[in-house]
């Protein structure tokens, strides 16, 4: 059987990246980090130092961004340096919606992911992968869980890494995204008609992983065969 387009949306630390990736390897699919796209244009610009507009969208335009394949992630190169390190960093994360959410970066980005998408075989995340990147995906899901449980999850991810933060801080910070990204003028964050909802709230990333395959046999019986 042909393989799948998988489209993952929802809002930040709902699990996308981390499951999409279980969801890969599990499937012998390709992993595309659409969110890590973004996030390494955001790098960018605070590495640059550009904060006008226009300027911004000149430069994504002309970005040489390449995404490879590693044993359990996906690296990001611009200009052939690898910038997958810093794309979790608090100040990424504070500026990212900011530059996500302006239409020359989205259009630049989304031709990228399309391409990468077109052959098929590919589970992708973001936060409007099945509303404007892929709307003819085989699969969509829109995973999410509350607040809290998603600020707690963020925590421990960036306590491990060495940052100093507290559950109730990234939880506003959250709150403050999710507004953000679903009010936004250009592909904001929601649901699309033909996704499945899915709380993993009670779950974990690998019964995500489970509840997802059991969404695509569904929907195509035999697909993993």
């Amino acid at each position: 059987m042909r393989k799948l387009s998988i489209a993952i949306d929802g809002p930040a630390g709902a699990g996308k990246s981390s499951v999409s990736k279980i969801l890969a390897a599990r499937l012998g699919y390709a992993y595309l980090d659409t969110g890590a796209m973004y996030r390494a244009v955001t790098y960018e610009v605070l590495s640059k130092g550009i904060f006008d507009e226009m300027e911004i969208v000149l430069m994504t335009n002309k970005i040489d961004m390449e995404v490879k394949p590693d044993k359990d992630a996906m690296l990001v190169f611009v200009d052939g340096e690898d910038v997958t390190p810093f794309l979790r960093t608090a100040d990424v994360s504070a500026h990212v919606s900011w530059v996500s959410a302006m239409a020359g970066v989205r259009r630049a980005m989304v031709k990228i992911q399309r391409k990468q998408a077109e052959k098929g075989g590919i589970v992708l995340d973001g936060r409007d992968i099945g509303t404007t990147v892929l709307p003819n995906a085989d699969v969509k899901i829109f995973l999410t869980a509350s607040a809290h449980t998603r600020a707690i999850r963020r925590c421990m991810e960036l306590a491990a890494a060495g940052q100093d933060v507290t559950p109730e801080g990234i939880e506003e910070d959250i709150k403050k995204r999710d507004y953000q990204d679903s009010h936004r003028a250009v592909s904001p964050l929601r649901q699309a008609d033909d996704a499945v909802l899915l709380d993993n709230g009670d779950l974990t990333l690998e019964e995500t992983a489970d509840a997802i395959i059991s969404i695509c046999r569904e929907k195509f019986p035999g697909f993993d065969a």
